[in-house]
């Protein structure tokens, strides 16, 4: 298995590759991005529970096929996904400053006409998390500990950490702290993509398998109730690593084999 270190390497390396073949056909970017997106919005919500298929994911984003027997809710999680990633796209266009309220404003996304009354805002009820250890901060924790994660991350920017490194924590973090009522998940990976795509990587898309997702729940307890990050930090880098490849085997550019699992 690859240190992280090693891994954080083969990420820079195959940006780089990445970055040669710069630009890209505008036309069959867009094909290929629309489809990568849509896999993303599958696996995030399938993580969180959503039982769209992969095709049906598709039909309800991109033609506004209603499904039968699927919920408004699943039809909402997929649509406002999709519009989540065009918008964290286009934040990353630019050199506006990460914020709060550009958390608030990715979550108000994934939460619209989900839950009107907590989109946006920070909950003001104590919560659990089903199946971990871990308990989040009270509410009137949340503004202090929120500000403090917002401060940690301008230190990290200004130390010149690697931007995965940067970026798990932005998901690691807001997880654990898990400022609102709902979409906690899906904002937190959302925010890490953010970055990553600033930085000019691909979209990490973390799988919704039984397998992938215990793994992925398993790595983010040990960052919370051990202070073990490490393992968080490799999951995210190893997928990093794995969407680069794939990007590059789509565009001709690598092949899609990796070095390890």
């Amino acid at each position: 298995m690859n240190t992280l270190h090693e891994r954080l390497a083969e990420c820079d390396a195959l940006r780089a590759r990445l970055g040669s073949l710069r630009p890209l056909p505008v036309e069959a970017l867009k094909k290929i991005e629309d489809a990568l997106n849509i896999e993303y919005t599958y696996e995030s919500n399938r993580i969180e529970g959503n039982t769209l298929t992969l095709q049906e994911t598709a039909l309800v984003v991109n033609e506004g096929v209603t499904i039968a027997g699927k919920s408004m809710r699943e039809h909402l999680e997929a649509i406002n996904h999709a519009e989540a990633i065009d918008y964290i796209k286009d934040f990353a266009r630019n050199d506006t400053e990460i914020s709060e309220r550009t958390i608030k404003e990715i979550h108000a996304i994934v939460l619209h006409g989900i839950d009107r009354e907590n989109a946006g805002r920070y909950r003001t009820v104590p919560v659990m998390i089903s199946g971990s250890t871990h308990t989040p901060p009270q509410p009137y924790l949340i503004a202090p500990q929120m500000e403090a994660f917002m401060l940690r991350f301008a230190q990290m920017e200004a130390a010149k950490e690697h931007p995965i490194i940067i970026a798990a924590y932005l998901h690691d973090e807001l997880v654990r702290i898990h400022p609102f009522v709902d979409g906690n998940g899906r904002t937190s990976r959302l925010l890490m993509n953010l970055y990553l795509l600033r930085h000019g990587y691909t979209l990490v898309n973390l799988k919704g398998s039984n397998e992938a997702k215990a793994a992925y729940y398993k790595a983010l307890e040990s960052s919370h109730t051990e202070q073990r990050p490490e393992e968080f930090r490799q999951l995210v880098a190893k997928a990093e690593a794995d969407s680069l490849r794939r990007y590059l085997s789509i565009i001709g550019g690598e092949e899609t084999k990796g070095t390890d699992k």
